[in-house]
């Protein structure tokens, strides 16, 4: 196998819009409590959001050389995906590779490792999610693979599938379950209103949630 892949099947870019209307929690509930990477990984800036096919990347600890490459690789809208090692004291990313993605339409950047320039990064407008902020430079020594099944955050990510990213954190939906999982996610939204309507006309959460039989069966107790 080659360390570049450069065709790759990518979730039909309506598919990943209509999954980035919806929240990363969402999405994760809608197909069965799946694809949540682990809630380390988080956005530099909270009003980070990013939804787009995944360009995945194997990367060494501690060096950059192929998360280079991917940018160069990378098509408009890719979202690069890095699994590095879960290497918190390195920053592999900043604000110099940050324009480059910028200048090539990448949509965002996730790593299981460090990034830095982290301010520049926030004005630059880019969304970047990482494991940690370090200053700490990186080499560019070790080929990795771009474009291979990667393991991020606990999950398996496949080049093409959808990665979804906001404050809250990160899931990926199969590419070929991208549109049944956002029709998921609607119905899921639309019940959600249906509850906040209920507690704003009055109704009580045990009502709402149906929560009267299961507690009389686990013998709940009040004083009331």
């Amino acid at each position: 196998m080659p360390h570049i892949i450069t065709k790759i099947e990518r979730a039909k870019p309506e598919d990943c819009a209509a999954l980035g209307k919806f929240g990363s929690a969402t999405i994760h509930e809608a197909q069965g409590r799946l694809g949540a990477l682990n809630s380390r990984i988080k956005p530099i800036d909270r009003s980070m959001s990013v939804c787009g096919p995944a360009f995945t990347v194997v990367s060494a600890p501690r060096d950059n050389i192929m998360l280079q490459l991917a940018i160069h690789y990378a098509q408009p809208g890719d979202v690069i995906v890095v699994s590095a090692g879960e290497y918190e004291e390195a920053g592999s990313f900043g604000d110099v590779l940050g324009n480059a993605c910028v200048a090539k339409g990448i949509a965002g950047v996730v790593t299981d490792t460090g990034v830095r320039d982290t301010a520049e990064l926030i004005k630059l407008g880019l969304p970047v999610f990482s494991l940690s902020v370090s200053i700490k430079g990186t080499v560019k020594e070790t080929l990795g693979q771009i474009n291979g099944n990667i393991i991020i955050g606990g999950v398996e990510v496949r080049p093409g599938d959808v990665i979804r990213g906001d404050a809250d954190g990160l899931v990926t939906v199969l590419r070929e379950d991208a549109a049944e999982v956002a029709n998921k996610s609607q119905a899921r939204e639309d019940a959600e209103a249906g509850f906040i309507a209920a507690y704003k006309a009055g109704r009580t959460i045990i009502d709402v949630c149906n929560l009267e039989k299961v507690l009389a069966e686990k013998g709940l107790t009040t004083d009331l």
